[in-house]
């Protein structure tokens, strides 16, 4: 159970004391204004990245907005009591980070000469207390205090300048010619600020914490950081605690080609040189987290392996490369979110399981230890210096997420904030039931089922499959807007994690190994049965939905099988061979399948849902950001021609500045759930018809 803080109690007595004055229950039933919409979306607030300063007096969090007139999120830094009192708005900005001895505070903010830059913020409340520290043209990525305060160390693209110089007559005076070419040499696309692919590598910088010329201490053609986002390499490096040497990992020695990705972890000296390398056995090694003492490195990852999938596992290793060696013993779920205990005895970190998220303990030398547990979601942000009470933000079915305070002793959770309460109060939310249902081959499988307010389960009500991208993710018990949304329209809102989720354990994630998609189609249709077998759902009106890997599955749903009225294909993939030539994924040739197309396309075909839809009945919707180069626009045009070809009812959205999906923007992500509740409310299922028999002609004598 979750314990609130003195603060948030006052401010929830404040909300019922509002709610004795407000009609009663009956009153709002048929209100629009007693459930959640796709305008509620306007009204969302959300918290991240909450630390606490090193005393363990104050935290600082992220606060994020949506503001109406920009269609943009924003965000501003906000600061508390570490008991969630005197909570107050401090500063516009993002990423906040305590300086050792709890003086000062860098953060992002918009700066000058562009976009987002370091600040730094003296925490003695004297005027003029922000201090712009860079003045770059790219965006720096996850800024982390030197030890001493002196330093601050961040990550930031840097652009290719590569040019090919031919020779061209001059130009007449006043000419407008087209600017030259861009040139690539090898696949390290990102997402540019219009929205075009250009090339670059990511690379580690330091600046002096007062301003300056920031040091670039690495170089070359290839990238800090392993994990690719399509906008950006996520690099995870850490100081040692003399404040000498910077910890990182990158794939500075992967090659196009290769069976698999290679990830090391390497070290350079803050005040530059030669970069080292620190593991050597072939493998994917990420989110480097120095100890205490300076003499050992935790991180996570495996070894070398062309599977499609391998969980990445807690690991530890000597600051000059010794000893690597895994910890955590058996435990079968991934560590995420790595922090030292304060005494360098183990580890802390979250994991996800069965749809939660909760915080665990790995000594150097034992079995893991599990510190809270139930149906949650529990991310990990930082732990105060005596290594007593950790924060984090933490959400479930029922409560969006919030900064909580963690007693590491314990596990005992107490909520600090509740941003979203006043967009809440007196509005009905749908219940979330918990399902778990057999498929095939014995597999045991976890869903989730939102049910409208006020749910009557003696009528038979329309049904929604939602599916999760990845493939390789889990949905979780967090809430969720858009599904309440939906489920408030009146419909049923079936979401589940089918094999190749994460959360559940290696074998269940490997078990679309190179066969993808394949038996998560009978997990998904497992699911959809039991839920049926209730009598409960309208079956002329059941609708299947996802995007990413969702977008892959339902367009591959709605080919093996004609029960679902309508389909919204969201930023599919629908024909790998085309996919691997124009996608931004890094050596996306043996991602999916064991040999690259041009020696073996036998299997990028059978699986890819374009090569199916000559069985396509449904009538879909296909929805696709305009910038997407991760599942790219023609996935969708080549889907959309074949349906329109074969006469299949169909129609192309193209959300305009979206790059992958086509939520990001406040008013898309509101068009995403009404385009789908219209799209599906127009179409209903005909019922099933016994042939006709044909009636024999005569006999002729013949």
């Amino acid at each position: 159970m979750v314990r609130r803080s003195p603060a948030v109690l006052a401010a929830a007595l404040l909300l019922a004391l509002a709610a004795l004055a407000a009609p009663p229950a009956g009153a709002l039933e048929e209100s629009p204004a007693d459930v959640l919409t796709a305008a509620s979306v306007l009204d969302f607030e959300q918290v991240a990245d909450p630390r606490i300063s090193p005393d363990g007096r104050q935290i600082v969090y992220t606060r994020r907005w949506v503001d109406p007139v920009e269609d943009a999120w924003k965000s501003a830094l906000w600061i508390m009591d570490a008991d969630g009192s005197r909570n107050r708005f401090l500063a516009e900005g993002s990423s906040p980070r305590w300086s050792a001895d709890g003086t000062r505070l860098l953060y992002l903010a918009p700066g000058q000469p562009r976009g987002q830059q370091v600040f730094v913020r003296w925490m003695d409340g004297t005027p003029g207390a922000a201090t712009q520290v860079t003045r770059v043209l790219e965006t720096p990525h996850d800024p982390r205090w030197s030890p001493d305060g002196r330093s601050i160390a961040f990550v930031m693209l840097v652009p290719a300048d590569e040019k090919w110089d031919v020779e061209l007559p001059a130009p007449p005076e006043e000419a407008k010619w087209t600017e030259p070419p861009r040139v690539v040499r090898q696949i390290h696309y990102r997402q540019d600020r219009v929205g075009y692919m250009e090339s670059g590598f990511t690379h580690l910088f330091v600046v002096p914490a007062e301003g300056g010329t920031p040091l670039q201490l690495t170089r070359g053609d290839w990238n800090v950081g392993a994990r690719f986002d399509g906008l950006f390499f996520g690099a995870s490096f850490d100081w040692t605690p003399d404040g000498r040497t910077l910890v990182f990992d990158a794939l500075r020695d992967a090659a196009v080609g290769e069976r698999y990705m290679r990830s090391h972890l390497y070290a350079v000296d803050a005040a530059g040189g030669e970069v080292r390398q620190l593991t050597r056995k072939p493998g994917f090694w990420v989110r480097p987290a120095v100890s205490p003492d300076g003499r050992r490195i935790a991180f996570a990852g495996f070894d070398a392996s062309p599977d499609t999938y391998h969980m990445e596992r807690l690991q530890v290793i000597g600051l000059d490369g010794s000893g690597h060696r895994a910890a955590g013993g058996d435990f079968d779920r991934e560590p995420q979110e790595l922090i030292w205990a304060a005494d360098g005895s183990g580890v802390w970190f979250v994991a996800q399981d069965a749809g939660a998220q909760n915080l665990h303990f790995a000594p150097l030398d034992g079995s893991v230890r599990t510190v809270t547990r139930g149906a949650q979601v529990l991310a990990l942000s930082s732990v105060a210096r005596d290594g007593r009470t950790a924060v984090g933000v933490r959400s479930d079915p029922d409560e969006p997420g919030d900064v909580v305070r963690v007693a590491l002793a314990d596990g005992e959770v107490e909520r600090l904030t509740e941003v979203n309460a006043d967009l809440l109060a007196n509005r009905r939310i749908g219940e979330v039931e918990e399902l778990w249902v057999e498929s095939s081959g014995g597999a045991r499988v976890q869903g989730w089922l939102v049910k409208p307010p006020g749910f009557d389960p003696a009528k038979e009500l329309p049904l929604i499959l939602e599916i999760h991208g990845g493939p390789f993710a889990m949905y979780s018990v967090a809430f969720n807007l858009d599904f309440q949304a939906m489920a408030a329209a009146g419909n049923l809102v079936l979401y589940t994690n089918p094999r190749g989720s994460t959360g559940y354990g290696e074998a269940f994630s490997k078990a679309i190994d190179f066969a993808y998609p394949g038996v998560d189609y009978d997990d998904l249709m497992a699911a959809v049965d039991a839920v049926v077998a209730r009598g409960i759902v309208d079956e002329s009106r059941m609708y299947v939905g996802g995007c990413s890997g969702g977008g892959v599955l339902s367009s591959w749903v709605i080919a093996h099988t004609d029960r679902f009225a309508a389909a919204a294909v969201r930023c599919p993939v629908t024909n790998w061979i085309s996919m691997a030539g124009t996608t931004d994924i890094p050596y996306f040739t043996h991602s999916f399948f064991r040999a690259p197309f041009w020696e073996d396309p036998t299997r990028w075909l059978e699986q890819s849902s374009l090569l199916h839809v000559g069985r396509v009945t449904t009538p879909t919707m296909i929805m696709t950001g305009d910038l997407d180069i991760r599942t790219p626009m023609p996935q969708s045009e080549e889907y959309f021609v074949a349906l329109q070809m074969r006469g299949v009812e169909s129609v192309l959205l193209r959300f305009a500045g979206e790059y992958h999906g086509t939520s990001s923007k406040p008013s898309n992500r509101m068009r995403t759930i009404q385009y789908m509740l219209d799209w599906y409310g127009r179409h209903r299922r005909e019922p099933e018809r016994a042939p006709e028999v044909a009636t024999p002609e005569p006999a002729t004598g013949e």
